[in-house]
């Protein structure tokens, strides 16, 4: 049910709240709010410690399930080469779904009360608290969930020796995108690639939040012609 005219609460746990605002919730969740203190979520302190994780424990947690699926490929006889390139597709494999999952999933328009309220809890809380550095990175318990369409999609095309390292490497693509988008946000980078990087990326977050949807990489834009335009009419380089 949709609550005309309904005002969101900031001091109250928000993901109850953001569904009552109907058709002006796509208005609403995009814009931020520039601050590093996160909203309550949940009145439950179990459902509101499941939505927040510390960046590290993306690697932490699953860079020893990559190497024992990289292991699993080279126990069944595959040289070191096949491995390299086969870890470098998974990660090439991942980039497309990145992309995918972050322009077609995550930036879906909804106006619904359950369809507001599950984006808000995908990434739309994202948008709204930018700098929120407890919800940057996916929750381990779902990223577990999500590995298991994955890792079937994989053996479905590839064989069962490969499968492991194919999958191997598509889950190292998701821990470079986690970490590369946790810095994005709350990195201070010197050089000239992550420093493009950031500014492309908090170009999405602030001026053109429909364009723009590669983390980790441009790639995906300049194919599908997501790249945003600069302030002179010329497309970001």
């Amino acid at each position: 049910m949709v609550v005309q005219g309904f005002t969101v609460d900031l001091n109250k746990p928000l993901v109850f709240q953001v569904g009552h605002l109907g058709e002006t919730y796509q208005e609403w969740v995009h814009q931020p709010i520039v601050s590093k203190e996160g909203p309550r979520f949940f009145e439950s302190d179990f459902w509101e410690f499941l939505t927040r994780t510390v960046w590290w424990a993306i690697p932490v947690i699953w860079l020893p399930v990559v190497c024992w699926c990289i292991s699993m490929s080279v126990r069944m006889g595959h040289t070191t080469p096949q491995i390299a390139l086969m870890v470098v597709c998974g990660i090439f494999v991942w980039t497309l779904l990145e992309y995918t999952l972050h322009r077609f999933l995550f930036h879906i328009k909804t106006k619904s009360y359950w369809g507001n309220t599950l984006h808000y809890l995908l990434h739309g809380c994202h948008h709204k608290h930018p700098m929120d550095g407890l919800r940057l990175v996916f929750p381990p318990a779902a990223t577990a969930i999500l590995c298991i369409p994955f890792w079937n999609l994989l053996k479905l095309i590839s064989t069962p020796s490969t499968t492991p390292v194919l999958f191997g490497g598509g889950l190292l693509g998701y821990v470079m995108y986690d970490v590369t988008h946790y810095y994005l946000h709350h990195g201070q980078p010197t050089s000239e690639m992550p420093k493009s990087l950031k500014k492309y990326h908090l170009n999405h977050h602030f001026r053109v939040q429909d364009k723009g949807f590669g983390i980790t990489s441009a790639l995906w834009d300049r194919v599908f012609g997501t790249l945003p335009l600069g302030k002179a009419g010329e497309k970001s380089r």
